[in-house]
């Protein structure tokens, strides 16, 4: 009597696998928004495969936005979209950059705040908080006035950077992803003091957005960002 053949079940390409494996590692909760993921060569020596594998599937998963990938920090769980944003996190320089303009910046102030109001807003039962007060230019010409306000435990060596060759933003996504933001835009006059700053006229409309994020359970940063109504507005699509 003939025995019946059993159809044989093919397994899926190892690319395949290790994607199943980080989403399953993501949706179980075992690596949260903003974790860094184990590196390629650990990925390699764990499953048994060549690193052009493993590539690949870090890859295809940083394509359909499940992993981001940062140049010389590493691989890690991409945030999920604001549901109560509008705005995106960028930063002014790569906006700049993007419209074939050259950006520079002005460092005004670096240094520590032990102010009631800025310690509640970052969380802080005590101080310091790290404050910085910076002028961004596109052509020379002014277009951003930053004020932020950081929590030194999530970023501890901020005070050090030279934010004339890289912005607070660039920087900090580097080293800790924002995975939440709250936000407020709106219009007033500017003091005399950012009038000057920004070359505004008198009584030009100044639109501010005031924004808090958050690594993790910790506030990272509360920013306020003047600009010139008049020669800037925010603008966004999904």
């Amino acid at each position: 009597m003939e025995s019946e053949t059993q159809p044989q079940i093919k397994a899926p390409p190892a690319y395949e696998q290790i994607k199943r494996y980080v989403i399953r590692q993501i949706e179980a909760g075992t690596w949260r928004d903003g974790d860094m993921i184990p590196s390629e060569s650990e990925l390699v020596k764990q499953f048994g495969v060549a690193r052009m594998t493993v590539t690949r599937a870090l890859r295809e998963l940083t394509g359909e936005r499940v992993l981001t990938r940062v140049q010389g920090a590493g691989t890690f769980v991409a945030a999920r979209k604001y549901e109560s944003t509008l705005v995106e996190i960028g930063s002014i320089a790569d906006e700049i950059a993007a419209r074939g303009h050259r950006h520079s910046a002005r460092v005004l102030a670096l240094d520590e705040s032990h102010e009631a109001m800025v310690l509640e807003a970052l969380g802080l039962a005590e101080g310091p908080a790290f404050h910085s007060r910076i002028v961004h230019f596109e052509e020379n010409e002014p277009i951003q006035f930053e004020e932020r306000y950081v929590n030194p435990a999530v970023f501890p060596e901020y005070l050090k950077q030279d934010f004339t060759q890289q912005t607070p933003n660039q920087y900090m996504v580097r080293i800790a992803p924002i995975q939440r933001a709250e936000y407020r835009i709106y219009a007033q006059q500017a003091d005399a003091a950012t009038r000057r700053l920004l070359n505004m006229e008198i009584g030009e409309p100044c639109l501010l957005l005031w924004r808090r994020t958050w690594v993790g359970t910790q506030v990272a940063t509360a920013v306020t960002l003047a600009h010139p109504a008049n020669r800037f507005q925010f603008s966004g699509s999904f």
